[in-house]
């Protein structure tokens, strides 16, 4: 996508306990644990604060959109809530989720390495289309992005995932694939992605 004309309130979900063992969730439904919680206010505040009446108006455009995952319905009920919006009133899509790491998800790093040391290292020659057994490759998360991308009539606000927010830059913030997929998603912070660049809130 070469050009996209609005703007992007992006937020990772909060902290889950899969986050805090370094242990690969993808699609698994995982929720938030208490961190991800405190998290999901604090950025709700943070956002209420620093974007003002951005906020008013996103909301009577129906211009919040989620992850169906648990981790990230969680945290936009949540951050709502810090937002003095009312928490469930926001659409899902499935096009948000977390990239799939098939039958990698459930496992620690470590793990994986010492159960396909192959493909780890085929990873790391390549982390933007290598594909883990039975998932999916960043490549192709970004393609899944994109139809809905491309849906939007306004500027949004979206709570999702690492890799969504991975392919996001790739697709209107410039940022070359091979940058991206190692770029941090921190959590409890948000990002503004418009006019071709990206920064972060919080």
């Amino acid at each position: 996508m070469t050009s996209f004309p609005f703007r992007l309130i992006f937020v990772r979900h909060g902290e889950t306990s899969y986050n805090a063992e370094n242990r690969l969730q993808g699609q698994r439904d995982i929720p938030l644990n208490a961190r991800g919680r405190d998290q999901a206010r604090s950025i709700g505040k943070t956002l209420h604060v620093s974007l003002g009446g951005e906020i008013g108006r996103l909301e009577a455009a129906g211009a919040f959109f989620a992850s169906p995952l648990k981790r990230a319905r969680e945290t936009m009920e949540i951050a709502r809530a810090a937002m003095d919006l009312p928490p469930k009133n926001y659409r899902l899509d499935p096009a948000l989720k977390e990239i799939s790491f098939g039958q990698w998800e459930g496992l620690t790093w470590a793990e994986v390495r010492v159960r396909d040391p192959s493909g780890l290292k085929a990873r790391h020659t390549d982390k933007w289309n290598f594909v883990p057994p039975g998932g999916e490759s960043y490549a192709m998360l970004a393609e899944r992005v994109r139809p809905w991308l491309a849906s939007l009539a306004g500027d949004a606000f979206v709570v999702a995932h690492g890799g969504v927010a991975r392919a996001l830059m790739t697709l209107i913030a410039g940022v070359l694939p091979v940058i991206a997929g190692e770029a941090p998603i921190v959590q409890g912070r948000a990002i503004v992605l418009e006019d071709g660049r990206y920064r972060w809130i919080g």
